[in-house]
């Protein structure tokens, strides 16, 4: 199982990008596919999630309002639109997945830089 995030970058404070994973060698259409992130000397933290089973939708407090997650099931692709960036968004960002019914996240992608400029 392969998870490839691409699309990040260095943007200006109050811009925008699109983070997208493609999975390959499983399906998730059932199960959740998630975002996390960390910044320097910070430990992982959780940004955003969408459980394919009902298409719920979870977000950080941090993020709420601003980045939004969307899935692909077709393509087995998960995105995160993030907008009105901050500087204090700066981090690596990880895509990862579960099977429906699992606790733990056991698929990770290789994580993406995106750094926000003040």
């Amino acid at each position: 199982v392969q998870l490839q995030a691409s699309g990040g970058g260095l943007v200006q404070a109050g811009g925008s990008l699109r983070l997208s994973c493609a999975a390959s060698g499983r399906t998730f259409s059932s199960g959740t596919m998630g975002w996390f992130r960390q910044a320097p000397g910070k430990e992982r933290e959780f940004v955003a999630s969408f459980r394919g089973s009902d298409s719920s939708t979870y977000y950080s407090d941090s993020v709420k309002g601003r980045f939004t997650i969307s899935r692909d099931n077709a393509k087995n692709t998960v995105s995160l639109q993030m907008n009105s960036l901050k500087p204090e968004d700066t981090a690596i960002y990880y895509c990862a997945a579960r099977d429906r019914g699992a606790v733990t996240y056991d698929y990770w992608g290789q994580g993406t830089q995106v750094t926000v400029s003040s």
